[in-house]
């Protein structure tokens, strides 16, 4: 995606698409066994003050319920390696963490190296100042330098939107902008922000990427009723640092 014409189209296909978009009142969600919800959790622990006892319990809840992974911050991708190696459940580090501003090379070498020290998932935060300037080329940039490494590690990449601070027409473009440029995953939020996941946001991004692409719902989410809504909607994965609280909720 290099030629101007080609962000031109993908924002008139984000336009058509708008038109088209799902409407949260229509959904019904349904039952989710217990164990099935736990391997769509990325278990997460991304506060300042985490300390290596609480990721190792972070890693202990991990694989006592089977979750998909933890997501950590890269300093601790090793010592969760390590706690979770033959468990199942996935590592998980964030780059470009938490403002996405970064330079590309910056979040491009945080993605190497966590992934060498046993990463198999990357969560970036997308340049969210260079979409609202529709500066698309860059957006696309910056993705697809870590989706590279990413993938040359066997690793898959999550592109958080941070769709708090994004009009519907924004959430649209870059979720096309961040599927053309490689991503496995997009993803809604940091957390960290102005909001958290919401099921408008979770159902336009599910109807924008369509069926291949997975979509991760993160900020906020507490509850089995907030979680199974958001499978509804669409999410593929569940950010949220309450996991264990999530699946007691659930059926067995």
């Amino acid at each position: 995606m290099a030629a101007s014409g080609a962000y031109d189209r993908l924002v008139s296909e984000a336009r058509e698409m708008l038109e088209t978009r799902p409407t949260v009142e229509t959904l019904e969600p349904r039952a989710v066994a217990r164990d099935a919800l736990a391997g769509m959790i990325d278990h997460t622990l991304l506060k300042t003050e985490a300390t290596p006892a609480m990721v190792d319990h972070l890693c202990r809840e991990a694989a006592a319920h089977q979750f998909a992974s933890v997501c950590v911050n890269s300093v601790y991708v090793a010592r969760c390696a390590s706690n979770l190696d033959g468990t199942g459940v996935a590592v998980c580090a964030v780059a470009g963490f938490p403002l996405g501003s970064n330079l590309s090379e910056v979040k491009a070498f945080e993605a190497e190296r966590a992934i060498a020290l046993g990463a198999s998932e990357i969560d970036i935060v997308m340049n969210v100042g260079a979409l609202k300037a529709a500066e698309y080329g860059q957006v696309a940039d910056d993705i697809a330098e870590v989706a590279h490494v990413c993938h040359a590690g066997d690793a898959k990449l999550k592109v958080i939107l941070e769709t708090c601070l994004l009009d519907d027409l924004e959430k649209a473009i870059a979720s096309l902008v961040a599927v053309h440029a490689g991503a496995d995953y997009v993803k809604t939020s940091t957390g960290l922000s102005t909001g958290g996941a919401t099921l408008s946001d979770v159902a336009l991004m599910r109807h924008i990427v369509g069926t291949e692409v997975g979509v991760k719902a993160a900020g906020g989410i507490r509850t089995y009723e907030q979680a199974i809504a958001m499978v509804a909607a669409g999410a593929t994965r569940i950010g949220a640092s309450s996991g264990v609280a999530i699946v007691s909720g659930a059926p067995a």
